[in-house]
């Protein structure tokens, strides 16, 4: 299936689809004509195929067709906590819990008909599991590299489509490049973070949350960011919308990154078009595992968009997660992972600086559902024992007002 890419930076172009890179060796996407389209045009289908028309691939079978179609919650719950008015919208509610699923659901089965027999990916968390599950429904193999020493939690959710799954000793960071060159040279196609065909269906979520919200309009959307391919599809969805007409001002883009690993919070601050990777003595751990990434293939990219829509990159604390977390939960009901959890951290900082007003409305995208976190955390559990007997007894002293 040939495919035309181009480079968002020096905007070279290429017709061969399975190309990841542009020469200039920033990230490419798919290229599309937005310029005739309207919100008549999306189609009478549920999730994110209403969008096919400005999709790389028609509607497959399997797994795909659910991906998509997340909920669009007003959460006056977290306005205090976010300095604004909030608006959440749960990407948990994909198939696999996770955002990543509107990614595979372009990227996999574009896999298939190129002809490629296995699918692979680089990753120990959301992008593994949401590959295997893809290619799984499709009757396809998969190869999932992850580190070394992943922990037997993240194994068995990885597990349960019967993948391969090859740990690697090393230096995991390097498997980027690894993978790249292994989808050249051998019959695998490694769908990498910010594979063009990813990219595409992450942008649906954009029009997805400029559907629910009209005829208004959102002022910013917060976006946790590790590898940057979340944010540079978001950022092709507001560009597409722009070129068909359908956005007088952008949505500003705010990207937040966890403290421990955050080169592209450091590069926004000092005026930087490139994030510099981190150094392991420069990175921490962070309960945020999924984010903590020194050295974000799409960086650039991300950063180009925040610049482009007035936004802005921020970095919390593990101790500011847990509590916007709790937030979360308590105020507004949502069961979030901790990279998810940054987006409301995130826009506190914000609104506390004077970067979000008070009346504005934020969207809060939580990146995947936190029930695939539970047991994995230090959360004290606090119960007590009572006798049936004694249950309208204690219940009465518990509810006295």
């Amino acid at each position: 299936m040939s495919l035309s890419l181009s480079c968002y930076r020096c905007g070279e172009r290429y017709d061969d689809g399975t190309r990841v890179r542009c020469d200039c060796g920033e990230p490419l996407w798919v290229d599309t004509e937005p310029t005739a389209f309207s919100w008549g045009d999306c189609r009478d289908r549920g999730g994110m195929w209403r969008y096919e028309a400005l999709l790389p691939v028609d509607r497959p079978e399997g797994v795909a067709r659910a991906a998509g179609g997340t909920p669009l919650v007003r959460s006056p719950g977290l306005d205090d906590a976010a300095g604004a008015r909030v608006f959440v919208k749960d990407e948990g509610e994909n198939p696999t819990g996770a955002y990543k699923d509107r990614g595979s659901a372009v990227a996999v089965p574009h896999t298939v008909a190129t002809g490629d027999d296995v699918v692979g990916t680089v990753s120990y968390g959301n992008m593994a599991i949401s590959t295997a599950a893809h290619a799984a429904s499709l009757d396809r193999e998969c190869v999932v590299f992850v580190p070394e020493r992943t922990s037997s939690v993240r194994l068995e959710l990885i597990a349960q489509y019967e993948p391969t799954i090859v740990q690697v000793a090393g230096d995991y960071g390097k498997l980027y490049g690894d993978a790249l060159d292994l989808s050249e040279h051998l019959p695998i196609d490694v769908l990498v973070s910010d594979a063009p065909t990813r990219i595409s269906g992450y942008k649906t979520a954009l029009f997805e949350i400029y559907e629910s919200l009209s005829p208004a309009a959102p002022d910013v959307i917060a976006l946790p960011v590790s590898s940057g391919g979340f944010a540079s599809g978001v950022w092709l969805g507001i560009r597409d919308l722009e070129r068909a007409g359908l956005i007088a001002e952008p949505p500003r883009l705010c990207l937040v990154q966890t403290a421990t690993a955050d080169p592209l919070t450091r590069a926004f601050e000092a005026g930087e078009t490139d994030p510099t990777p981190l150094s392991p003595d420069e990175t921490g751990d962070t309960i945020a595992h999924s984010i903590g990434n020194p050295d974000p293939p799409s960086g650039a990219r991300a950063l180009a968009a925040v610049r482009d829509t007035n936004g802005a990159v921020v970095s919390v604390t593990d101790d500011e997660i847990r509590t916007a977390q709790r937030r979360f939960a308590v105020d507004a009901g949502f069961c979030v992972e901790p990279a998810s959890a940054t987006t409301l951290a995130g826009v506190s900082r914000l609104a506390d600086r004077g970067d979000i007003a008070a009346d504005e409305s934020v969207v809060l995208v939580p990146t995947g559902t936190g029930f695939k976190e539970m047991g994995t955390g230090e959360a004290e559990v606090t119960t007590e024992t009572v006798r049936r007997d004694a249950l309208r007894d204690q219940l009465e002293s518990l509810l006295a007002p």
